[in-house]
């Protein structure tokens, strides 16, 4: 019989592939990590890691953290249940979004309207959302790009155009609208690979045949704005952006193609009854007034 506390040591080790910072994370000795490792797999009769160089996931453990990731999900759900049973439906909601700028507002009205709710937030790449719904590790998760996955229900949020930022002093400010071709030899600046800002740049270069040339690559999409308005370059700047208390320090311009915009997506696990707390969380979102995009 596997123990639940080698399961949980397996996942830790399985999502950071590496024993060392498993061990400091789950705060146990790296030698008894590696132990536990070792024990598990020689009761499932096969490794799960491939360990040339590098530790390395591989399919046998992938297949095994799938089945693990929704048998603790579900025992965790379980618990959950029980715990907003017994304290009169208050419970916990756990969201992830890729940025919350656009969900302060919704957040913050849910708050008031829920003090007892307690409210979990977690950043996330849209790439790692289908699992983590599928393991609940999460309530619910939203997303500026689409989540292709099974079992997952999903509602769009809103809708809007996507423009460029320009430094105030650069030629293109004061612009109505620029078409992508005028754009490609502007040096661009960006979030990483993955973000849905980053996406949608290589996609509207790509069906033109073109790369954009990056000149800087931020982990920090607020920051992308400012870097804009410190003249290192122009970059793709959602119109909800134009809506923030603060003035900007960029001139945003629409792009002429119709393929410049971003779906705003709530997501939820849809194979399983969710929490209270989620439910309530999932009626603000769909029912919140967005104001200024198109629903």
């Amino acid at each position: 019989m596997v123990e639940l506390n080698t399961l949980r040591q397996f996942l830790a080790v399985a999502r950071l592939e590496h024993l060392s910072r498993a061990a400091e994370e789950l705060r146990v000795a790296q030698p008894s990590l590696s132990r536990t490792i070792a024990r598990l797999e020689g009761e499932l009769g096969a490794p799960l890691f491939d360990r040339g160089g590098r530790l390395r996931l591989n399919d046998a453990g992938r297949l095994f953290r799938d089945h693990v990731e929704r048998a603790l999900g579900e025992l965790d759900a379980g618990r959950r249940a029980v715990a907003e049973a017994a304290g009169g439906g208050a419970g916990v909601v756990r969201l992830a979004s890729e940025t919350f700028l656009t969900l302060t507002g919704p957040l913050a009205a849910y708050k008031r309207d829920h003090p007892a709710v307690e409210v979990e937030l977690h950043w996330s790449p849209a790439e790692d959302m289908a699992r983590r719904l599928r393991a609940r590790d999460v309530d619910l998760c939203v997303a500026s790009q689409p989540i292709g996955a099974d079992g997952l229900g999903s509602a769009r949020l809103f809708e809007e155009p996507v423009g460029v930022g320009a430094p105030r002093d650069h030629p293109l400010a004061g612009r109505a609208v620029v078409s992508v071709d005028e754009l490609a030899d502007e040096p661009f600046v960006t979030a990483r690979e993955g973000h849905w800002t980053r996406r949608l740049l290589d996609r509207l270069f790509a069906a033109r045949g073109r790369t954009p040339r990056i000149v800087c690559e931020s982990d920090e999409p607020s920051a992308i704005a400012d870097l804009i308005g410190a003249g290192l370059g122009i970059g793709l700047v959602p119109a909800f952006a134009r809506r923030g208390p603060a003035p900007s320090p960029v001139e945003w311009i629409a792009v002429d193609s119709p393929d410049c915009r971003r779906v705003v997506t709530l997501y939820w696990n849809a194979d399983s009854r969710p929490p209270t707390a989620a439910r309530s969380m999932r009626a603000a979102l769909t029912g919140w007034d967005w104001g200024g995009t198109r629903r």
